[in-house]
């Protein structure tokens, strides 16, 4: 054979017929050092069993049993049904209506969201949105026993809602049968959105110097002794089959000034409008929501000092950094639910000094995605992506539930990948896709006991890459610092401190490290 042809063939081709381009013998594998690109994709609030629960060869629903899915009381004795979803299952104007009363008696088992004989409400639909908080999702999964996600919930017998997707209905179903889908892979941090973003490009927790006589002061949670369970009100009903519960105060803050609920950018565009007569470039910080910026080294620190090109791509950026500028951000962050959504605390970098507005590292490394994913999609084409880019779907193409569906955000990054699949760069590229958190979702896998942040709920994570292992259900243990890891590896990176705690935590509790993807590779290690 022409040496030449060989060296010329694509390595998804060369792969298939057991040569690596200029790679030598049949028996020879590409090495991780082949990876030129690391694109990361991430959507919102799904767990595993949710969307995958019903995945060939993955662990879900068929492992499920009466003993790992029946929920608990508030008081610890077993639902004899599912609470009625508060609210009802879908939002105002949309069809069907599916109203609380219609809610009533579900089996305390899971239950499929999308049954034609049941609710049918198909992933095209906008569920109502769930509990997704740091105390309550601990409180949920209940020392891995995840047997209270219907008692610590405000969305009743919801939590244990799934779907039922295949390869037609679901485009990253798909994409999940050709490649690596990831069926141990757990959210990095208890909670939400914005927590688990930090966890994405830090894998730390932040923090407000001086809480208690700050602004926020009063964002503080009460916490009884166990540091996991929130303080009930003496008021609060005493079962979920009653009313949703109430605390004392569910907060942004711990009680020793870490933020671990939603808290806004100290820089524009941010949730918090700028002070009057403050610089129009920053958030109010005497807003009790404000926090404040932050110094902890992250990943795009350990890879300007490698001199590794990155960047984040927020989806709707430049019409966010123009709607606050023109003061009317109130469209673009969706206060009417309205396209396209933005949310300001799904970018993480946007909190930390040294990407400041006015700083280089701002203007070079926090872009524009654009609506839909334009100037992303751009980028790909011409195949000028750095080597490591990370991307974030606006909010009405991200799977949230509450303010979208799953269909629009699932196709929306199918079509992303297959701009992906025909760039030039694709040749030597890893796309991982993932979420960012359950959304308060049930799941049976209890995650493995780590530090006091996480990891929390398990959630879906599929590699796409010329590199994956093809038609594989990958078992190894994983989570969202997995990613951080696998950039690490490939680039080598000095370790982040969280990297290093978290699995000093597993490990003395007796589990084993977490992985960093490179078993979802078919590479010579």
């Amino acid at each position: 054979m022409n040496i030449k042809l060989i060296c010329a063939t694509p390595i998804a081709i060369a792969a298939a017929i057991g040569l690596y381009a200029c790679g030598g013998n049949s028996n020879s594998k590409p090495t991780l050092s082949s990876v030129k690109n690391v694109v990361v994709i991430y959507a919102e609030n799904r767990s595993f069993d949710n969307l995958y629960g019903n995945f060939p060869g993955a662990n879900g629903l068929q492992n499920v049993t009466t003993a790992n899915s029946r929920q608990l009381d508030r008081d610890g004795s077993v639902l004899a049904t599912l609470p009625p979803v508060w609210g009802g299952l879908t939002q105002a104007g949309v069809t069907p209506v599916i109203t609380q009363a219609m809610t009533a008696n579900l089996p305390n088992a899971p239950f499929a969201i999308d049954d034609p004989n049941g609710f049918n409400t198909g992933m095209n639909l906008t569920t109502r949105d769930l509990y997704h908080r740091f105390y309550e999702n601990q409180m949920q999964i209940h020392g891995g026993k995840n047997d209270m996600f219907a008692a610590w919930a405000d969305s009743g017998g919801l939590v244990m809602g799934h779907y039922t997707p295949n390869a037609d209905k679901l485009p990253l179903y798909k994409l999940a049968q050709q490649f690596t889908l990831a069926d141990n892979f757990f959210m990095g941090a208890f909670g939400g959105s914005f927590l688990n973003h930090q966890w994405l490009v830090c894998a730390c927790t932040p923090f407000y110097p001086n809480a208690n006589t700050s602004p926020a002061s009063t964002s503080l949670s009460s916490v009884d002794a166990d540091g996991v369970t929130l303080t009930l009100k003496s008021t609060s009903a005493a079962s979920a089959l009653t009313d949703v519960p109430t605390f004392v105060n569910s907060g942004t803050l711990t009680p020793d000034f870490y933020a671990v609920n939603t808290m806004q950018p100290p820089y524009q565009p941010s949730g918090n409008k700028a002070a009057s007569g403050g610089d129009a470039n920053l958030a109010d910080p005497t807003n009790k929501t404000t926090l404040p910026p932050q110094t902890n080294q992250h990943i795009g620190d350990l890879l300007n000092s490698a001199g590794v090109t990155w960047a984040w791509y927020g989806g709707a950026w430049g019409d966010a950094v123009s709607a606050a500028q023109n003061n009317t951000a109130n469209v673009i962050y969706g206060a009417n639910l309205t396209s396209p959504n933005f949310q300001p605390h799904h970018q993480p970098f946007n909190y930390f000094a040294d990407l400041a507005p006015g700083t280089d590292n701002r203007t070079k490394h926090l872009l524009d995605g654009g609506l839909n994913g334009s100037e992303f999609i751009k980028a790909i084409d011409a195949g000028t992506l750095p080597q490591v880019a990370f991307y974030k779907p606006q909010g009405n193409l991200n799977e949230h539930a509450g303010y979208t569906d799953v269909s629009q955000g699932d196709q929306h990054i199918a079509d992303v990948i297959s701009h992906l699949q025909k760039s030039p760069q694709w040749n030597n590229m890893v796309v991982i896709v993932t979420y960012d958190e359950n959304g308060g979702f049930w799941d049976h896998v209890a995650p493995p006991k780590g530090d006091r942040w996480g990891p929390g709920t398990r959630i879906p994570a599929i590699v796409v890459s010329p590199y994956a292992k093809k038609g594989f259900v990958d078992h190894t243990q994983y989570d969202t610092t997995s990613i951080l890891r696998f950039i690490t590896h490939r680039f080598n990176l000095p370790t982040l401190a969280g990297l290093t705690a978290r699995d000093n935590a597993l490990v003395a509790n007796g589990g084993q490290a977490m992985g960093d993807l490179t078993n979802a590779l078919d590479i010579k290690k």
